[in-house]
């Protein structure tokens, strides 16, 4: 088994190194370990859009990332330790969680606290979760990876994923959201998300005699930051692989209200548009409604398009800023 202990605290590197590390030992056991400054990891098949406060994590330099596996989405930060094993696929172990859980309840048992495996795939104390844990296979591997909330800031956690439900109309998978806990709360000061890492080192060395710590090369670090440029790193990934759904939004400004409705294909493009309100326009509003059919709803394309129409002439009196929160 390798074990390797990303130095990196970018969701965009560490989240595309599960993908190079797959290829890369396509036999090989391996034990990541990973901590990254604040992102959303969302589940491949979700609609990001629809998982995320997008106005808060912009205003907050939040990282947004898709992952390769399914299920929810979760929130990282600098006290959320994250974990991965890479192993060889059989396909009767697939649904099993606890085989791979089992060596972290170990280490946190260690440290008096009384984790368990509940449900399909969470760790949890005293009825709070600590830990979500997603499955892949691929290439002739299972990867299964998960959190662990050690003390990550809640109140961002909640805010970061907080979300109107009324915007979005899709079948996309939702996310679960569960009373959560960080792990600080059962231990002494002295001990560190540090400590609970080297610990977790440890019990794999451990287990198998025959792991080895293994740092990444000058190589494998310029082959992940390719991956992000080409895949991670994108919005076509990170957002446009999302479902097609159905948007709707409204909004108060000083010529008046404006309602949006839209349809979007799976890729993120935008297939039909309506926009209603009681503000007073020179030109048909229809006019607008046509330039966006076919751009994505990404910001930046829509911010790009709105300034280059007047806007007075469909809407009176607005700016750009104010009319891009409706398509938030």
């Amino acid at each position: 088994m390798l074990i390797i202990d990303s130095t990196s605290n970018d969701a965009y590197f560490n989240i595309a190194l599960e993908e190079y590390l797959l290829y890369k030992y396509p036999t090989e056991p391996i034990f990541l370990l990973y901590i990254n400054a604040p992102a959303i990891i969302v589940g491949k098949f979700q609609n990001t859009l629809a998982e995320i406060n997008l106005e808060y994590v912009q205003e907050n330099g939040i990282k947004v990332v898709r992952r390769m596996s399914g299920g929810g989405a979760v929130y990282h930060d600098l006290g959320n330790l994250n974990f991965s094993f890479h192993t060889k696929l059989i396909e009767e172990e697939f649904m099993d969680f606890a085989k791979f859980t089992q060596p972290v309840l170990n280490v946190l048992h260690q440290f008096g606290i009384p984790g368990r495996l509940e449900g399909r795939n969470d760790l949890l104390v005293d009825g709070k979760k600590f830990s979500g844990n997603a499955k892949l296979a691929k290439a002739g591997k299972m990867i299964q990876h998960g959190t662990i909330l050690f003390n990550s800031e809640m109140s961002i956690l909640a805010d970061a994923l907080k979300i109107n439900p009324l915007k979005f109309q899709d079948k996309a998978v939702k996310s679960n959201r569960s009373r959560v806990i960080n792990l600080k709360e059962y231990l002494p000061d002295h001990v560190s998300i540090d400590h609970i890492k080297q610990a977790l080192i440890d019990q794999m060395m451990m287990d198998d005699p025959q792991a080895r710590v293994y740092e990444l090369t000058d190589e494998d670090v310029k082959a992940v930051e390719k991956l992000i440029a080409e895949k991670y790193g994108t919005w076509d990934w990170n957002f446009g692989f999302s479902p097609m759904y159905n948007f709707k939004n409204a909004i108060k400004v000083p010529s008046g209200f404006i309602e949006l409705h839209m349809d979007v294909l799976q890729g993120g493009v935008i297939n039909a548009v309506k926009i209603f309100g009681d503000f007073f326009a020179s030109k048909p509003i229809e006019e607008l409604e046509a330039k966006l059919v076919g751009i994505n709803h990404n910001e930046e394309d829509i911010r790009t398009l709105l300034n280059s129409v007047d806007l007075t002439a469909y809407f009176g009196k607005v700016t750009v800023d104010e009319l891009i929160g409706l398509f938030r």
